[in-house]
């Protein structure tokens, strides 16, 4: 398994952006595909979206689509959430989670680790 640091987090008014990175520590990262959750006060965790392993292909959920972007960059086994025109219902805290040898993990019960997450406010 891989350690997930999340950091990036903070304060933001609607509209404006922000910029999270997921740190992974141990080998093989690029072994991982990488996938972005969040979880809003008294809400289920939910799926944002992935990157997978090999092809660096991205998926999202239709509410963020067009927003957010998810990236990684290997050589720093850190992946990245750009989250862009930001809206007060974004507010969440977000967790990055990593999915060993899975090409596409779109499901919770895919991802082996997971980060502490970092909360993400928007103001309207």
């Amino acid at each position: 398994q891989v350690q997930l640091v999340e950091s990036g987090g903070g304060l933001v008014q609607a509209g404006g952006s922000l910029r999270l990175s997921c740190a992974a520590s141990g080998r093989n990262f690029n072994r991982y595909s990488m996938g972005w959750f969040r979880q809003a006060p008294g809400k289920e965790r939910e799926f944002v979206g992935r990157i997978s392993r090999n092809t660096g292909s991205t998926y999202y959920v239709d509410s963020v689509k067009g927003r957010f972007t998810i990236s990684r960059d290997n050589a720093k086994n850190t992946a990245y959430l750009q989250m862009n025109s930001l809206k007060p219902e974004d507010t969440a805290v977000y967790f990055c989670a990593a999915a060993y040898l899975t090409m596409f993990p779109d499901n919770r019960s895919d991802y082996d680790s997971w980060g502490q997450g970092t909360q993400v406010t928007v103001s309207s």
